[in-house]
């Protein structure tokens, strides 16, 4: 990777966990000076022995470039190096992007800190695993200051993939990212319960996977559809209302229960749906769901 005279020559990350490794190995492989921290010890070997420069302490990392990434299990862990006073002292003038994950309002909370004291500050979220970095496959998004993400965004690049600026409000990435897990992680929950229904009727995970792949494809355009289904409010249920939905639920429920296994996930969305129904939405379609759970 070829730098300019303006933009940063040297970056720092401060957290070496795998994504942070991940990331660091990313900048040093693109010819960046790469300056590592992390709280534990011994995570740097390996970067070390690539060329990246160990600091002692978080203080002199952050010094040692205009531009510091910090990957962090969450804001807590963050706030806990950042917020230190040498370390917000070295840190003045200079950039912070802020990949760890948590939640739109911590975000909000560390961009008003870092505007405090004077830190250029831009959030951001990774949505995808630590083998994707550095790849064509690498999805960043960051919310703050444009201007402040266009400047950085050369070096950013390094990282791999694609890069999305969603706005100015330092919470946006944040928010983006919890409405993201939240459909992997209930995905996951939701496979991980039909694993053990499955098993429990005789049917393997091998023999079962290429059939939930095919329901894994149906969901796409379903989510393209229902997004504007969603924000019109018109929650169409021409092709399949919530009342046939709820049969189906019930189903995986009774099923369940019959072997002994945990339906209490299944029973929660089944108890959603029964809801819209009862307030007179049975015709709907399922995504009436999400105005239903927002009311008071």
């Amino acid at each position: 990777m070829t730098t300019h005279t303006d933009q940063p020559a040297a970056v720092t990350v401060l957290g070496l966990g795998p994504m942070g490794r991940a990331l660091a190995g990313a900048f040093l492989d693109a010819g960046l000076r790469t300056t590592v921290w992390n709280r534990t010890p011994g995570r740097d070997g390996d970067l070390a022995a690539r060329g990246a420069a160990v600091a002692a302490s978080a203080e002199e990392a952050v010094a040692a470039s205009t531009l510091t990434v910090v990957c962090v299990v969450n804001y807590d862990a963050s706030d806990a190096v950042l917020r230190q006073e040498p370390v917000a002292a070295a840190l003045k003038g200079r950039t912070v992007v802020n990949l760890s994950a948590d939640t739109p309002e911590r975000a909000r909370d560390t961009a008003e800190w870092a505007g405090r004291h004077g830190v250029r500050y831009l959030d951001g979220a990774i949505m995808t695993p630590t083998p994707a970095i550095g790849t064509d496959d690498a999805v960043f998004l960051y919310s703050g200051t444009e201007e402040l993400y266009k400047e950085h965004r050369p070096v950013l690049a390094a990282l791999g993939g694609s890069h999305t600026h969603l706005g100015e409000d330092a919470g946006r990435a944040a928010a983006y990212d919890v409405a993201l897990l939240d459909i992997f992680w209930t995905a996951m929950a939701g496979y991980a319960h039909a694993l053990a229904v499955a098993r429990a009727e005789g049917v393997t995970g091998a023999e079962l996977a290429p059939f939930a792949q095919g329901i894994a494809a149906i969901l796409p355009p379903l989510f393209t559809e229902f997004a504007a289904d969603t924000d019109a409010g018109t929650y169409s249920g021409e092709l399949n209302p919530i009342t046939s939905a709820v049969s189906t639920m019930a189903h995986v429920v009774h099923a369940s229960e019959a072997h002994g296994i945990d339906a209490s996930l299944m029973r929660v969305i089944e108890g959603q749906a029964r809801r819209v129904v009862a307030l007179g939405h049975g015709t709907d379609g399922y995504t009436r769901v999400a105005d239903v759970i927002t009311r008071r």
